[in-house]
């Protein structure tokens, strides 16, 4: 019996060892990825980049098309560098997407300070929520489902948002992401808690992913209730 005691606690140790390595993983991942976003935002700043602003629709299949290739090429190359090139090309890609937010912030009078406060608000949300998610040890997989109508949803909204431009839709959405998103957060943190994510590349991507939808709809948010015209 007692021998049976130990083999479980081994193995309950080898468990606790690798969810952690993986966590640790995809948070410098997660780190190292922000730098090439930052700087495909830097660069589309500076070039003034704007993706078929002209044909809104086009242009949002088009990002879809571009944006599940590479994650499709992520997940295909996920056990070995290709997936993390990839990732981070990926992410180099979402950066100059980003880049155009970024510019209709920067035209109100206090542009630098609600992207500073978008980004300390979703950096304050994704600490809170993956501490709850480590710190808890309580599974939240059981959100998955529920999560993924609501992405849907969304979605379908946002879609039909192109065509009809309803500003109060338009909040509506972008409220509805960061709470979607957010709980996201919560979701794919306490899926590698509890072993349900064993790979980091797979794991950092869902987590980007998260951040990026988070940060880019508490900007919309806070530039519709803060912004300042010259």
């Amino acid at each position: 019996m007692n021998n049976n005691f130990e083999i479980s606690s081994q193995g309950s140790s080898g468990f606790a060892l690798q969810q952690n390595r993986i966590l640790r993983n995809t948070y410098m991942l997660l780190a190292l990825s922000m730098v090439p976003t930052i700087i495909g935002a830097l660069i589309g700043i500076q070039i003034q980049f704007s993706f078929m602003a002209g044909s809104p629709f086009i242009a949002f299949l088009l990002f879809l098309g571009i944006a599940f290739g590479f994650m499709w090429g992520i997940e295909k190359n996920k056990n070995n560098g290709l997936g993390v090139a990839l990732l981070l090309g990926f992410t180099f890609f979402m950066g100059l997407m980003l880049s155009r937010i970024l510019q209709v912030a920067l035209g109100f009078s206090n542009g630098g300070s609600m992207i500073a406060l978008a980004a300390g608000g979703t950096g304050a949300i994704f600490l809170t929520l993956s501490t709850v998610a480590t710190v808890s040890k309580r599974d939240f997989s059981g959100l998955g489902k529920f999560l993924f109508v609501g992405m849907i949803i969304v979605l379908l909204a946002a879609v039909a948002n192109i065509f009809f431009q309803i500003p109060a839709l338009s909040l509506t959405i972008a409220a509805a992401v960061v709470m979607i998103f957010s709980a996201y957060i919560l979701y794919d943190i306490s899926r590698i808690v509890q072993g349900g994510e064993t790979n980091y590349v797979s794991a950092t991507l869902a987590v980007y992913l998260d951040i990026y939808n988070v940060f880019v709809s508490l900007l919309q948010l806070i530039m519709a209730f803060t912004g300042e015209r010259d």
